[in-house]
């Protein structure tokens, strides 16, 4: 596991408020852009798409609601900080993301099925066809600039937050082939407009669950990996009379993680030098794990 340099908290914060502020700007001017195309082009899958771009911007408004709460210091109520209100906003973000999938999902078979019938679609117009293409390269390029910032400053509801900008363009990328082949081929080939609604669904509703169950671990107070938590022991281990460490319990805790262990030294050590090898076991793990991290080492005299 790699070393996690993150910047100080007022500086994540404002990092995260402008990369968030910028999403929902964009957010908000394309979902009026495809909710015009959509209802004047006639397009079902540009309206279900307008109705994704809705939801990223719904996400952007938790974001920037839930990372000022997340940032707070410790408090008298809260001992380990506020870390987990940006887990439950990457949860909150999956969540929406699901439900917005089950709704284009919906309509799509909705109209699928009015064709099978016997139905016929209206054709959707060429301002449909041009926001989506519009859309595709707007959100991919947001997605491209949200998630390098979200890795940087190590925040889950960021990162959460540029995957739903994704995949608002891989829904584009349907809406487009949809729209498209519904304008080029003709009447009897409509249909692909809202099949190109429900593939996209898919991949909608699969993205959603990418995110939520994490962030369900992590309120569950989930542990670490394993590869975390034996490199964890590692680290203990390298210090000379450092032996058995035991009873070691992780989690993590927004975007800092947090480790209880028991180890054991020679008897015979003062306090001070105790204290002190402890503290050098400290830095070093939060070299390790991230500055934020929460480290509590208990120490007991190693059995003769």
């Amino acid at each position: 596991m790699e070393t996690k340099n993150t910047p100080d908290t007022a500086g994540r914060e404002r990092a995260i408020y402008r990369v968030t502020i910028l999403g929902s700007i964009v957010n908000f001017v394309l979902l009026i852009f495809k909710f015009a195309a959509g209802i004047l082009g006639h397009s079902a899958a540009m309206i279900a798409d307008a109705v994704h771009s809705l939801s990223d911007f719904v996400t952007d408004i938790i974001v920037l609601l839930f990372v000022r709460i997340s940032n707070k210091p410790q408090d008298a109520t809260h001992d380990y900080g506020h870390g987990k209100y940006e887990t439950l906003a990457t949860a909150l973000i999956g969540i929406i993301l699901f439900f917005v999938g089950l709704g284009i999902l919906w309509n799509g078979l909705t109209s699928i099925l009015t064709v099978i019938r016997g139905g016929q679609l209206e054709a959707p117009g060429m301002m449909a066809l041009v926001a989506a293409v519009v859309s595709i390269v707007v959100k991919e390029a947001l997605y491209q600039y949200t998630v390098i910032v979200g890795r940087r400053v190590n925040s889950q509801a960021v990162i959460a937050n540029a995957w739903h900008h994704r995949s608002d363009a891989l829904s584009s990328i349907g809406t487009t082939l949809g729209i498209g082949g519904a304008i080029l081929l003709g009447e009897h080939w409509r249909v692909l407009d809202p099949l190109a609604a429900v593939v996209v669904s898919v991949f909608i509703l699969k993205m959603s669950w990418k995110l939520v169950v994490p962030c369900m671990g992590e309120l569950m107070e989930q542990s670490l990996p394993e590869q975390t938590e034996q490199e964890i022991m590692d680290i203990l281990l390298s210090f000379p009379g450092v032996s058995q460490p035991h009873n070691l319990r992780t989690r993590r805790i927004g975007s800092n993680c947090s480790v209880e262990v028991h180890v054991r030294m020679d008897g015979n050590l003062t306090l001070t030098q105790s204290h002190d090898i402890t503290r050098a076991m400290e830095r070093r793990l939060r070299e390790h794990l991230g500055k934020g991290a929460f480290i509590n080492i208990h120490v007991e005299p190693a059995k003769e």
